[in-house]
């Protein structure tokens, strides 16, 4: 007796249907038969047609086939792998409704889960939207059946690499070269134990890091050596942890990236965490500065600050910046570029603020103003004791709306402070990342 397949077979014809919404991740939701359906390329309003392509009990999922009524909305994509990459899903959304559409994602995410309306709605911070990406991981796999390499994103929603040739996104001196690292890596003797290229683009230098799995043979490092020095890259390998990376050419290699209205000169290595929108991290810095109302006489700690990237700045405004990280490399960057900037007035602490900071001795200290820029978890661990140093300001910056919702909950029924202004940033144009800033006064 033949065993029945525990897997439904999909609908193979197209099914027609009205595009009420759009999910968090960027697809259009539709209901059939009252269950809901998400649909990858479709936009709210739109009469389309879709074919299945997964169902599970709580809902469906399927790709746009044929458009019967666009959204004004709608677009030519600005990458020919849109339909294929996974990097973006939003290519067929006019920039403006993208930036529209994350603003109300976080006003419905406040008020949703932290029951909080802010009192002003700032103005979206945009800037370029294509070439605009200057940090990225890359993946590098050789495709048997394909006989050759592939480098960039995932296709979408596979664990396959998209086969592209170039990426719109990605800042030019990489997102133009795809083609040419997989030619480059197709001919190492290694070409099937590099695993990922990290990209990290400085104000004046690109560098690129080989996540090699083993040793490079002495003619590999030469290959990589001569395409370093024919285009100017600057070539780093990895083969094992973070501390682990080395320079392969030029020996010696320096990336920064500068705040000009600060004066300051950033210094990062190309494995550390930057913001990955040079344009929208300075306008980011000024608007935070800017409603934080800093002056010479206050005092002022940012949480989870990195490198430095907002201590240095408020140093250069403030009587006293003070900076927590739990990184150690990058507690060592945010001194070393204190230094770099002859800046005397900052201080940088290490201490995981996943855990109870109350026993520190920096937080027993009191502060006019608080900046926080938590990972996308948010900052639950420490947001509870933001009352203790009495600052009349706090500034949320957000890669969550979820997240800083809930911690906004806490700041405004629990703390005490009311939400002055929120707004989103274009730090991610073409995805559905959602990064914001919300100001918290007492």
């Amino acid at each position: 007796m033949r065993k029945r397949s525990r897997k439904a077979k999909l609908p193979n014809a197209p099914v027609r249907t009205h595009i009420e919404s759009m999910s968090h991740d960027g697809r259009g939701v539709a209901h059939i038969e009252g269950k809901t359906t998400f649909i990858d390329g479709a936009l709210p309003g739109e009469e389309i047609s879709f074919l299945y392509t997964g169902r599970s009990r709580k809902y469906d999922e399927g790709r746009l086939c044929e458009i019967f009524a666009a959204s004004p909305e709608r677009v030519e994509p600005g990458c020919a792998h849109f339909s294929l990459c996974g990097g973006c899903c939003l290519q067929h959304q006019a920039a403006d409704r993208q930036i529209a559409a994350k603003q109300q994602s976080l006003l419905d995410n406040l008020e949703r889960i932290g029951k909080v309306v802010p009192q002003r709605v700032l103005a979206p911070l945009t800037g370029p939207v294509w070439g605009y990406r200057n940090k990225a991981r890359l993946g590098v796999k050789f495709v048997k059946k394909k006989g050759r390499v592939l480098v960039g994103f995932r296709e979408k929603r596979t664990p396959y690499l998209a086969d592209i040739q170039r990426c719109e996104v990605l800042h030019p001196s990489v997102g133009e070269r795809l083609g040419a690292l997989a030619e480059l890596i197709q001919g190492l003797q290694a070409r099937e134990r590099i695993a990922q290229i990290e990209v990290a683009v400085g104000e004046d230098v690109t560098a690129l890091v080989l996540r090699n799995l083993d040793p490079l043979a002495a003619s590999d490092r030469d290959t990589l050596r001569a395409y370093a020095q024919s285009t100017g890259l600057h070539l780093y390998l990895q083969p094992a942890g973070p501390d682990s990376v080395e320079a392969l050419w030029p020996e010696s290699s320096q990336l920064c990236y500068r705040l000009p209205n600060f004066d300051l000169e950033v210094a990062f290595l190309p494995t550390d965490f930057t913001q990955v929108n040079p344009a929208i991290n300075r306008l980011m810095i000024e608007q935070a500065l800017a409603l934080l109302e800093i002056d010479a006489s206050h005092r002022v700690l940012d949480l989870f600050c990195g490198l430095g990237n907002f201590t240095l700045a408020l140093a250069r405004r403030a009587a006293r910046a003070t900076g927590v990280e739990g990184d150690a490399a990058l507690v060592q960057r945010a001194r070393d570029n204190a230094t770099r900037n002859t800046i005397d007035n900052a201080d940088f602490h290490l201490v995981d603020l996943q855990q109870d900071p109350g026993t520190h001795a920096w937080m027993q200290q009191a502060y006019d103003r608080i900046v926080l820029d938590p990972p996308r978890s948010g900052a639950a661990h420490i947001v509870r004791e933001l009352g203790k140093p009495g600052a009349e300001r706090i500034l949320y910056v957000s890669c969550h709306p979820g997240s800083l919702a809930r911690d906004a909950g806490v700041l405004v029924h629990e703390l005490g402070y009311r939400l002055a202004a929120a707004g989103v940033m274009d730090m991610f144009p073409h995805t559905a990342h959602v990064e914001s800033m919300a100001l918290f006064v007492r």
